[in-house]
């Protein structure tokens, strides 16, 4: 059966003005929303007759602006940091000590908040990678690998050799936690290490430890790092796991070691971290159960998070400071960080004669080698304008396409 033509062209026509009459619907809605904002910006006192007016005629424009004001002063109070003054603050790391020696299964949830100390940039902060990129400022560039052990994760590491604390569970990638010396058995590090490469062509997954970056080619579902497995041939993968990704490796993940260590938890602190991420893994927060049968929650941030209502405690300090009195009020000597005793030099696999040029990224040193035959090949770091791939890639160009998209509307 033949389509009638005419029938064609009208249904054609019926389309684009329909279309056409969308656009123009939205755009006198844009010019609504236009005319009520500006005079919601005045005081009352101010507003001419015709704006008073339109306020009165355009209710639905109001309501619906006030709201999304209502929301923005919210979001705007949430990410504002808060500082306890210090007699509150000694107080409150009291009363942390006093849970700190009463848990017997006591177990530390930490993020970028504890990191920003040894100059590497946080996400959610004031100077934060996400903060900035809503901002629409660029990142500028970082040698994350010049980093160096902070006060906190030094002081974890003594209290785990003190064992009062049983496992971390991190959401970092920089390896300080690893280069502090925490034992590799009490470390979840769920978003991967920056250091670590592995062969999955290998049962189970060989791993391979390196004096530098090995994030540097590396983005969102892209994980090649252009290096070979010694032993199969395969192609070596990051261990990154970026927003947008599952990630699966046994190490240095280590789910079953964070999984098995929130259900026997019986108290849980949070240093650093947004827990906006964290907050959607439910097997860390014992949810299951009633809620006097869950850890108590205590929360170390400058920031609102979403757990501050369950929480014990909520302790408005930098990391170091609130560490460094509680390690005083538990009296146990903080250790220093010791490049000499670092373990990833221990750890680490030395590339092969054809790879040494495989990469561009500042090769870590150890104290009794002034210039090793490694260091002496290596290019020196690209300097770049802003941050390429890494670990840090995906929140770059997600800032770029917004960015663009808010320039094209």
């Amino acid at each position: 059966m033949e389509e009638d033509p005419e029938t064609g062209n009208s249904s054609r026509a019926e389309r684009k003005a329909l279309e056409k009459a969308k656009i123009l619907q939205r755009e006198r809605e844009r010019m609504v929303f236009r005319l009520v904002g500006r005079a919601l910006k005045k005081p009352e006192s101010e507003r001419s007759e015709e704006e008073a007016a339109a306020l009165l005629l355009h209710r639905e424009a109001v309501e619906e602006l006030c709201r999304r004001q209502i929301r923005r002063n919210v979001l705007k109070r949430k990410q504002e940091e808060v500082f306890d003054d210090a007699n509150e603050l000694k107080g409150k790391v009291k009363q942390l000590a006093a849970a700190v020696k009463q848990a017997n299964h006591l177990v530390v949830y930490t993020g970028a908040g504890i990191s920003t100390a040894a100059s590497i940039p946080d996400y959610r902060g004031p100077n934060g990678v996400w903060t900035q990129l809503q901002k629409g400022q660029a990142i500028s560039s970082s040698d994350l690998s010049k980093a160096e052990p902070t006060v906190t994760h030094m002081c974890i590491r003594e209290l785990h050799k003190e064992k009062l604390v049983k496992h971390v569970v991190s959401q970092n990638c920089d390896g300080l936690h690893l280069r502090s010396g925490l034992p590799r058995s009490a470390l979840s590090e769920l978003h991967g290490n920056m250091f670590i490469e592995v062969c999955t062509g290998c049962s189970p997954v060989r791993e391979f430890v390196r004096l530098f970056d090995v994030t540097e080619r590396t983005s969102l579902h892209r994980h090649g790092t252009g290096r070979r497995c010694s032993q199969c041939g395969s192609e070596l993968r990051d261990t990154i796991v970026h927003f947008g990704e599952r990630g699966t490796l046994e190490q240095p993940l280590n789910w079953k070691g964070a999984a098995e260590a929130a259900t026997e938890a019986d108290v849980i602190l949070c240093l650093g971290s947004s827990l906006k991420v964290l907050k959607k893994y439910p097997c860390l927060w014992s949810m299951n159960r009633p809620a006097n049968k869950r850890p108590k929650l205590y929360i170390v941030n400058l920031q609102w998070t979403p757990k501050d209502d369950l929480a014990v405690l909520k302790i408005h300090g930098k990391c170091d400071n609130v560490m460094s009195l509680l390690m005083e009020e538990l009296n146990i000597q903080i250790p220093k960080y010791s490049r000499a005793e670092d373990p990833i030099f221990n750890l680490a696999t030395p590339l092969g004669p054809e790879e040494i040029q495989s990469h561009t990224r500042e090769v870590l040193v150890a104290p009794d080698e002034q210039a090793g035959p490694t260091a002496k090949n290596e290019q020196p770091l690209e300097e770049t304008t802003s941050l390429q791939g890494g670990w840090f890639g995906r929140g770059y160009s997600k800032g770029r396409r917004a960015k663009k998209k808010k320039l094209h509307n």
